[in-house]
C-alpha cells in the first residue's frame, strides 16, 4: 500500500503519526510525506529559506518517528500549494497512490481548510480515498505561533527583548509582519533593512522567527496573516499613543475582536527607534 501523507506544520503531530501507524497492520506500507510551503499571497518575504528550512526540519522527524517504527518513509518540501503538490504526486509517484491522508490544524486556525483544501484535493484525487485528520499542534505540545506586527518599531531592544522573553517561556515560533511605509513604491528597502536586522537578532539568539513587508494598513495586513497561518498570540509594537496612527485607528482592540486572540501592545518611545515615519 503506498500511503501519501500531506501537512506541514501538523506533520509532527501525534494523531497524524497514530493514523499512519494503524494502516501497518499486516500489509506493506511505504508512506510518502509531502511538506507544502507556498508563498503568501500578500507581501515580499525577507527570508524565503526560513519557512522551508522550519518545514524540513518538521518533516525529518516525522520521518525519523516513522522509520523507528518500521514503516518505509520518505518525503520532501515542496514549494506549492497543497491542492497542486497533491496533483503532481498523484500524476508522478511510482508504485502509483492508493490512499491520501490530509492534516490540518482546527478550522479556527487553518488556512488550508478556510480555503477548502481538503474538499479541492478530493476532487484532484479522483477514486483514490481521501481522509482527513485534524491535529492541534497547540494542545498536543504546547507550541505556539505567534504574530507581531511592528514597522519602524521592529528593531526596538524593547520588542526584540519582549520576543526574546517570549521564547525563553516556552516551545514558540514568531512571524513578524511589517506594514509597508509607502503603498505607492513597489520596493521598500528601509522596512526590508529594519525587519533583516531584527530577524538576524533573533534568529541569532536561536529563536525561531521568519517575517515579511507586508500591506501598508496594519489590520489588513494582520488579517492577511492569521488567514494564512496558525496564529495563537498576537503582539503589536508602536510609538506612544500621540505618534501612532495605528492607536488612532483602535488597531490593537480591533484585531482582538476580529481574531478572539490575546493581544499585547508594546509602546516605545521615539528615541529609541530609528528615525522615519511614525507607525
Amino acid at each position: 500500500m503506498h500511503l501519501l501523507v500531506v501537512a506541514n506544520e501538523t506533520v509532527t503531530g501525534r494523531r497524524l503519526i497514530e493514523a499512519i501507524e494503524r494502516r501497518k497492520g499486516s500489509t506493506d506500507l511505504s508512506v510518502t510525506v509531502l511538506a507544502p510551503v507556498s508563498q503568501p499571497q500578500h507581501g515580499y518575504v525577507v527570508y524565503e529559506d526560513t519557512r522551508r528550512a522550519a518545514a524540513g526540519r518538521r518533516l525529518d522527524r516525522t520521518l525519523t518517528m516513522l522509520r523507528d517504527a518500521g514503516i518505509s518513509a520518505h518525503g520532501l518540501v515542496v514549494e506549492s500549494d497543497p491542492v497542486t503538490a497533491v496533483r503532481d504526486a498523484v500524476a508522478q509517484l511510482e508504485p502509483p497512490v492508493d490512499e491520501i491522508v490530509v492534516a490540518t490544524h482546527p478550522q479556527q486556525k487553518s488556512g488550508w481548510l478556510r480555503k477548502n483544501v481538503v474538499d479541492r484535493i478530493r476532487e484532484e484525487a479522483g477514486g483514490i480515498p481521501v481522509e482527513h485528520i485534524v491535529v492541534d499542534i497547540a494542545e498536543e505540545t504546547g507550541a505556539k505561533n505567534v504574530l507581531v506586527l511592528a514597522n519602524e518599531t521592529v528593531v526596538g531592544d524593547e520588542l526584540l527583548n519582549r520576543i526574546r522573553e517570549r521564547a525563553a517561556r516556552g516551545n514558540a515560533s514568531f512571524l513578524i509582519i511589517s506594514p509597508q511605509s509607502d503603498p505607492t513604491q513597489a520596493e521598500h528597502p528601509e522596512a526590508e533593512r529594519r525587519l533583516k536586522r531584527a530577524l538576524a537578532e533573533l534568529r541569532g539568539d536561536g529563536i525561531d522567527a521568519h517575517g515579511q513587508v507586508a500591506h501598508p494598513d496594519p489590520f489588513t495586513a494582520a488579517m492577511d496573516a492569521v488567514r494564512e497561518e496558525r496564529v495563537d498570540e498576537i503582539i503589536v509594537s508602536t510609538y506612544a499613543p500621540s505618534r501612532s496612527p495605528w492607536l488612532r485607528k483602535n488597531l490593537v482592540q480591533r484585531l482582538h475582536d476580529e481574531t478572539g486572540l490575546p493581544v499585547e501592545h508594546i509602546v516605545f518611545q521615539p528615541d529609541q527607534i530609528e528615525k522615519g515615519a511614525p507607525v
